[in-house]
């Protein structure tokens, strides 16, 4: 009964979401202890035949920091805009949510607030888990945005990368550039590369 709760859920529980599925803490324990289960980190519980996702840093974090947005480098190399490889997961918080304690994966946190925070954001199923992955020009704005964090070849890099696709949008890049506060920035670049 457990096995299948858990292959309904993706493979991938919380021992809270366990227990309000009806799986006792001890039944969690005996399938640790006997390999049906592998324990990812504290309190996070996966099965042990289904293997790990491409994207598991990012379906733990999603489990583990609920309120969290995948964003930055992380977001460009889920949409391929980026040669950069993501050594942390980059994950935006809002404002005055205290710094997750994750063992693993290694992260690194922005805060945001308001349109910012709330403005372009896609639920992408991973395994069946869904993760908070800020949109393609909602990243590439957020990126020159934190250009001084990242580096600004970062931002150019995604926004060339982003400009040789042909599903394209730059009326939404502008909007979200406007959200970010970061349009007059941005728009020099985006000339000389049209």
């Amino acid at each position: 009964m457990a096995r299948e709760i858990f292959l309904r859920c993706g493979g991938i529980l919380r021992s809270y979401e366990a227990r309000r599925q009806g799986i006792h803490p001890e039944t969690l324990s005996r399938m640790v202890r006997h390999g049906l289960l592998e324990r990812e980190e504290r309190g996070l519980y996966r099965l042990a035949e289904i293997e790990p996702a491409g994207n598991a840093d990012l379906i733990l974090v999603a489990k583990r920091v609920p309120q969290g947005v995948v964003c930055l480098i992380s977001a460009l190399s889920f949409h391929d805009l980026t040669t950069q490889i993501p050594y942390k997961v980059y994950l935006a918080l809002p404002q005055r949510v205290k710094k997750p304690k994750l063992a693993y994966p290694a992260l690194h946190l922005v805060w945001l607030s308001g349109e910012a925070r709330s403005a372009g954001i896609e639920l992408h199923k991973l395994d069946g888990v869904s993760v908070p992955i800020y949109n393609r020009e909602k990243t590439i704005a957020d990126c020159f945005k934190f250009r001084t964090r990242l580096g600004l070849d970062v931002a150019i890099e995604a926004l060339r990368d982003y400009l040789q696709l042909p599903d394209r949008n730059i009326d939404e890049l502008l909007r979200y550039a406007a959200v970010d506060r970061v349009e007059k920035i941005m728009r020099p670049y985006l000339e000389a590369l049209l």
